[in-house]
């Protein structure tokens, strides 16, 4: 049974920090590319950060470069996003994604709320 759960979200101030974590199960987690997306009440789901299989290369939105890093542990088949310098325009619900192929897993999400 394949799964994603997404962990460590919650209310935090402004300036504040959050490290979500995504444990997956049920596939080969290191031969998967992982990513962060969030989506916010009536907007269109974004993508956030995406990190290779070995963790070699990472991207970032520009909205979130030199907050926010994407790491993985592919030992312990999870996926990470520590949030920095959090803003109240970083509330959402955030999502993580593991695809390889046509094969695509996703979480049930964790919600993030920035607020003082």
């Amino acid at each position: 049974q394949v799964q994603l759960v997404e962990s460590g979200g919650g209310l935090v101030q402004p300036g504040g920090s959050l490290r979500l974590s995504c444990a997956a199960s049920g596939f080969t987690f290191s031969t998967y590319t992982m990513r962060w997306y969030r989506q916010a009440p009536g907007k269109e789901r974004e993508l956030v950060a995406g990190i290779s299989i070995t963790g070699g290369t990472t991207t970032y939105a520009d909205s979130v470069k030199g907050r926010f890093t994407i790491s993985r542990d592919n030992a312990k088949n999870s996926a990470y996003l520590q949030m920095n310098g959090l803003k109240p325009e970083d509330t959402s619900v955030y999502y993580c994604r593991a695809f390889s192929g046509f094969r695509d897993y996703w979480g049930q999400g964790t919600q993030v709320t920035v607020s003082s």
